[in-house]
């Protein structure tokens, strides 16, 4: 097999991308198929020893996991599960609505800016649509809001939890590839707002074309009192946001140690709400370690699979694949973008991006884009999977919180999922609005 890799080394590619396609088809582990492609390709094309395996996987194992802005995963995530346990999510949508009430689309806008803001302390794309649509599913569909659209807009908002820092998404981009998690964290900020603004911005035209799809508006109005005492309501999130995304922005805190200072405040505010119970405790620690372990596992597997496809030589021979369809860069964006809509029909985006890595990213510095601004791009692209049928995971989320069956969901989503997707195409003609930020926090 070894002289196949030196006669064909895009068809060993290819099939080396068939297996792992058939494996992950057959439904099995995205951990266990991503390591048993990397050992079937080294054994079956390179008749590689077991022995050397076993070092190449060990010294692989040891030097993905080995790495200290990993500790921040485990500790957002562990924050988030604590406030998904509390009744900050309800708190939220309460203080947000006396704010909400004079745009047009009033309570519509809670799904917008309540998973904007839940985003900044969750770093979890499904955690956030769950907690804020759990609350917001019913009481919208009980004051005769649209549905359709309130399920539209949350599906396209909850994808904000990749996107709004902290993200666990951006922590994994920036350990693989090797670049700064703080200028990741502030590249997304911008981005993320720009996708929040869009989406309410198109609520407020549609229900000002079509007033249909919200209630009358009752006759007693907000007061600044009622505004004061929803700032108030929101105290939790707000104090939250600035002592994660403060410290991180400001340089005197790690991603990690950042991620630290979010759950001391998330411990001492549950406790002062008198919400940390042991029940909560137990629970959230053990959600945090299953989501914890599936994430690094990946991870792991994607190393490997990176090591095996370095070995076989697959990354290159795509490279000049590319390079001799002499797109330019914005061809070789729409090509990289739309690779990743057809992986998030049939993958999560946790391992749409662990598995492509090894091959878009050299195409993208060859081609000479910043590796952050890509970061940012491919968080947007993963984020348009988690809203993308069969496998999209908010929709199954909202599915489940709607009673609705999956297919009218997508529909309800679709058209956040335009707007998320335009957010991409502004972003590849104006990059500096993910790299402004990062330039101006650490470029001194």
């Amino acid at each position: 097999m070894t002289e196949l890799i030196a006669a064909q080394p895009l068809l060993v590619a290819v099939l080396v991308l068939g297996i792992m396609f058939l494996f992950l088809g057959m439904g099995i582990w995205v951990f266990a198929a991503l390591t048993l492609v990397s050992l079937t390709g080294l054994v079956v094309f390179l008749d590689m020893p077991i022995d050397r395996l076993g070092v190449i996987v060990k010294g692989t194992m040891w030097r993905t996991a080995n790495t200290w802005e990993l500790a921040a995963i485990p500790i957002f995530v562990w924050m988030g599960e604590l406030i998904f346990r509390t009744d900050v999510s309800e708190r939220l949508f309460k203080g947000l609505e006396p704010w909400v009430d004079l745009i047009p689309g009033r309570l519509f806008h809670t799904n917008i800016a309540g998973c904007t803001l839940f985003a900044a302390v969750s770093g979890s794309s499904v955690a956030t649509t769950a907690t804020i649509g759990r609350i917001t599913t019913k009481a919208l569909k009980e004051r005769g809001y649209n549905e359709w659209l309130s399920v539209g807009s949350l599906a396209g908002a909850g994808s904000l939890g990749l996107m709004i820092p902290p993200s666990i998404v951006m922590i994994i981009y920036g350990v693989l590839a090797e670049v700064s998690i703080a200028r990741l964290f502030a590249a997304g900020l911008f981005p993320g707002l720009l996708a929040a603004g869009l989406y309410s911005t198109f609520i407020a035209l549609r229900c000002s074309i079509n007033p249909d799809l919200v209630p009358k508006r009752a006759e007693v109005r907000y007061t600044n009192g009622d505004r004061l005492r929803g700032l108030v309501l929101m105290l939790p999130i707000l104090v939250l946001i600035p002592l994660v995304l403060g410290g991180i922005y400001s340089g005197l805190a790690t991603p990690s140690e950042a991620a630290a200072l979010g759950l001391t405040g998330t411990l001492i505010i549950t406790t002062v709400m008198r919400q940390l119970t042991w029940k909560v405790l137990v629970e959230s620690l053990g959600g945090a370690v299953r989501i914890t372990c599936m994430a690094l596992s990946i991870l792991v597997a994607a190393g490997i699979l990176s090591s095996a496809m370095g070995f076989l030589h697959i990354p290159q021979e795509i490279s000049k694949l590319i390079v001799s369809l002499e797109l330019g860069p914005y061809g070789l964006i729409l090509i990289i973008g739309i690779f990743y809509l057809v992986l998030g029909l049939f993958m999560e985006g946790l391992s749409i991006c662990v598995m492509s890595l090894p091959i878009t990213l050299p195409l993208i510095i060859g081609a000479g884009y910043d590796p952050i601004w890509f970061g940012i791009f491919l968080v947007i692209t993963v984020e348009l999977a988690q809203v993308t049928p069969p496998v999209g995971f908010n929709l199954f989320v909202l599915q489940a919180l709607s009673g609705q069956p999956i297919e009218k969901v997508a529909i309800a989503a679709f058209p956040f999922f335009l707007l998320l997707a335009s957010t991409a195409v502004l972003l590849v003609f104006f990059p500096q609005i993910a790299l402004w930020l990062p330039d101006q926090l650490y470029s001194r």
